[in-house]
């Protein structure tokens, strides 16, 4: 309420100051600027009609008017706060103001962010029991294969130097099998090498295990997530009060919002904090206000974190990319100065530079949409140079031209750069595509394991009923409908020549020409759009959902807008949209307090059983029993976990960006087709495989979707299936091979020794004594 109550005086004395503004001083002579007559002019002087002396003191005004929002912007005060010189006490007062704001702020920014970590932390010894396992019980808890990030942080800290660390990474020969392997830039392995690199300078050896300084840097990430997520909604809204909303959300949508839970070592867990830094961090660069020191420092952060996000996921150039399509629209409607879009376009490039260069030469940025939507719309700007003058129709004409120079010129230098350095999973990215949006049809096993996969899929109807449970999507509606009205407004303004006001007031009611508020409309539908289609775009979707939505209810801008626009004049539409941005988030807070505070503290306070007894036997046997050049040929995420706590060697990787490597997991899944016993030998041979690992949760597979199980994707992959109506039916003169080297019958028992076995796993040792002409 206090924060209310300084808002609606600052208003107040801002309208009663305008209004004495327009009203001629009593003490001021006809002619003169000063009081009682001071600097007046000779009467006689002045035309008969006062023509030329309203003419000179119009341009007298206006040049005073210029003068103090000179003076104004050069104090650091916006002109719409403080539209005229208010005297020297109330300056104070408003600046004490602001720094007290501005203090709570910060202070509760950081506090939402270390109480989130705190949260996560305690959540996930809750849940594991991670305080009170054993070291390889604890390594098993890393689920889905993610553990294979873990394995080389532990490899780097055993490493003699951290120099010899890197080295041996760089020329990896101990993971996969028959091959040597670039680690650090085929797994994007900087956040290990980084993690460890400060775990051996700080001296936290003494201080703590290993284990839970990873797991303690993913957390503090998390928490520099959401408070990224408080000040993008703090600076877009004007209060802090936004930021707080935001984070209640971001936390109560856990779920849908972050996977950090269920596999801390992935790379999105270690590189969407860095985007959320650069995007609250674009937000601010794009506001119209803030001054020349704020502005440089919102570009220098925004050229690390984005150098940081490419440098720590394979995939972070394609979100990038989405990014790039929305300022290409703003810089398209001339939405935003020409000059920050050049400084935004300079972080890319050197962004793009840099990562290439650390990333070895990586290929794939090269061939980047990223790259490509850089280079083709600064061809077009240069060639178009007069596209933002004209008439509406003509300005609309020479748009489209714009578009079509864009895309054309992009994909002639993806189409280009693909061809000068071949990038092998170019055609495999298309054949994907054309699949998943029904254009093609495939019985290629990776392809439909691809498409299987819970990420490739689309949102189940479970998603949005949470979201609109925790009233996240009723007022994210109500948000996004007013911003992007408010927005398709200015564009047409733009078009038919307007100008777009950089000093707006809270009475206009145009939050559709602040630009940070068009970015993230342009950002929200697009990354919203990849959601609806891609589950796992829901991670990058809903949390700015979140962010946006917080903004949005407590925002008088939004609320003004929405009044101009019903006109209301019975009640005075300024105070009234200062009280609903302060009222309508409060009920929301105080509703989602009572509702979902008990079932946090509830999660904090139930322990969790998680406990694996077949996978800790099986791991423990391999260490103990297998020899240490033996080499393992399994799923792609048990191998990963088998290379955790063994490392030892394996036939493939859980690494679903490399096409080699799922080539590899596809022979490797051949134990639960319908092959003959020959045939498999034949395959995990030419792998150097000295065990295989059949899982009976694959071989037994029981699920409602019959076509995603692996051994469905493998028969129609051979050419093992038959359809009818509707069914797939399967045939094959050779039995299902999980199942039949279990009865232990010639011929699997020459090829195959089973050597361990419990009721999750049986472990067979690939017999060498036989050899095959092939």
């Amino acid at each position: 309420m206090t924060e209310l109550r300084c808002r609606i005086s600052a208003t107040v004395e801002a309208e009663t100051a305008e209004r004495l503004r327009g009203e001629p001083d009593s003490h001021t002579a006809p002619g003169g600027e000063g009081p009682e007559g001071e600097h007046t002019e000779d009467e006689g002087s002045a035309a008969p009609d006062g023509t030329e002396g309203k003419e000179l003191q119009d341009e007298d005004g206006v040049k005073e008017q210029e003068a103090q929002e000179k003076e104004e912007e050069a104090e650091g005060v916006d002109s719409h706060e403080s539209p005229v010189k208010t005297p020297r006490g109330i300056s104070n007062s408003v600046f004490l103001q602001r720094l007290v704001k501005l203090f709570f702020g910060c202070l509760a920014a950081v506090a939402c962010g270390m109480l989130y970590a705190i949260y996560l932390s305690t959540y996930h010894d809750r849940k594991f029991w991670f305080s009170s396992r054993q070291e390889l019980e604890r390594e098993i808890t890393f689920q889905g294969g993610s553990g294979l990030y873990y394995y080389y942080y532990k490899r780097m800290l055993t490493a003699p130097s951290f120099e010899r660390g890197f080295y041996e990474l760089t020329i990896d020969n101990r993971t996969v099998s028959g091959q040597t392997i670039n680690a650090v830039e085929r797994l994007s392995l900087y956040p290990e090498l980084i993690t460890s690199f400060i775990y051996r300078v700080t001296g936290s050896q003494d201080l703590m295990e290993p284990i839970y300084f990873y797991i303690g840097a993913v957390f503090g990430l998390q928490a520099v997530y959401v408070t990224a997520l408080f000040v993008s909604s703090w600076v877009m809204s004007g209060t802090w009060v936004a930021g707080m909303l935001a984070v209640a959300w971001y936390v109560i949508n856990r779920p849908d919002t972050t996977k950090v839970e269920h596999a801390i070592p992935l790379r999105d867990n270690w590189a969407l904090p860095y985007f959320s830094c650069q995007v609250a961090a674009l937000t601010g660069f794009l506001s119209n206000k803030i001054n020349s020191a704020t502005e440089m420092f919102c570009y220098l952060t925004m050229s690390a974190t984005t150098f940081t996000f490419l440098l720590v996921w394979e995939h972070s150039h394609y979100v990038l990319f989405i990014q790039g399509l929305c300022l290409f629209l703003l810089d398209s409607f001339d939405l935003v100065p020409s000059r920050k879009m050049a400084d935004i376009h300079k972080v890319y490039l050197s962004s793009l530079f840099l990562a290439y260069l650390f990333q070895f030469q990586n290929p794939a940025l090269l061939s980047s949409p990223l790259l490509s939507l850089l280079i083709s719309s600064v061809l077009a700007r240069y060639f178009q140079q007069n596209m933002k003058m004209g008439p509406l129709v003509a300005r609309l004409m020479k748009l489209f031209l714009h578009f079509y120079l864009v895309f054309t010129t992009g994909i002639t230098f993806s189409y280009l750069v693909k061809k000068l350095i071949p990038v092998s999973e170019s055609d495999f990215i298309l054949k994907f595509f054309e699949v998943k949006f029904g254009l093609n049809t495939t019985t290629d096993f990776v392809t439909n394991f691809l498409l299987c996969q819970e990420s490739f899929q689309t949102p189940v109807q479970d998603f949005f009923l949470r979201l609109t449970q925790a009233s996240v999507l009723p007022f994210y509606f109500l948000v996004l409908f007013v911003c992007l009205l408010s927005t398709l407004q200015t564009i047409y303004r733009r078009l038919s020549g307007e100008p777009m006001k950089t000093n707006l007031r809270l009475e206009d009611g145009r939050i559709g020409e602040q630009p940070e508020v068009i970015y993230h409309v342009f950002h929200t539908l697009l990354f919203g759009g990849l959601a609806m289609v891609f589950e796992g775009m829901k991670y990058l979707w809903t949390p700015y959902v979140c962010m946006f939505t917080a903004f949005g209810v407590c925002s008088p801008d939004l609320w003004m807008t929405v009044f101009r626009w019903l006109k209301l004049k019975s009640i005075h539409p300024v105070v009234l949209a200062l009280i609903l941005s302060t009222a309508v988030p409060t009920i929301i807070g105080f509703s989602l307090w009572r509702e979902y505070f008990p079932r946090v503290l509830a999660e904090l306070s139930e322990l969790q059983e998680f406990y694996d007894p077949d996978t800790v036997e099986l791991m423990s046997w391999i260490k103990t029993q297998a020899p240490m050049a033996a080499v393992f040929a399994g799923s792609p995420q048990l191998l990963g976990t088998v290379k955790l706590c063994s490392g030892w060697a394996v036939t493939s990787l859980p690494l679903y960006s490399d096409i080699n490597l799922l080539r590899r997991s596809e022979d490797t899944y051949q134990v639960y087709a319908m092959r003959s016993a020959e045939d498999v030998y034949k395959i995990l041979t030419s792998h150097k495989t000295n065990y295989v690992i059949i899982e009976e949760s694959i071989c037994n597979e029981l699920s409602h979707n019959k076509g995603c199980r692996i051994k469905d994707l493998l028969d129609i992959s051979n050419g093992h299936v038959v359809y009818d109506r509707g069914e797939i039916y399967s045939f094959s003169k050779h039995g299902r091979f999980c199942q039949e080297i279990k009865m232990n019958y010639s011929p699997y028992t020459n090829y195959f020794t089973r050597v361990f076995w419990n009721r999750s796993y049986h472990v067979y040792k690939v017999n060498s004594v036989i050899s095959f002409q092939y």
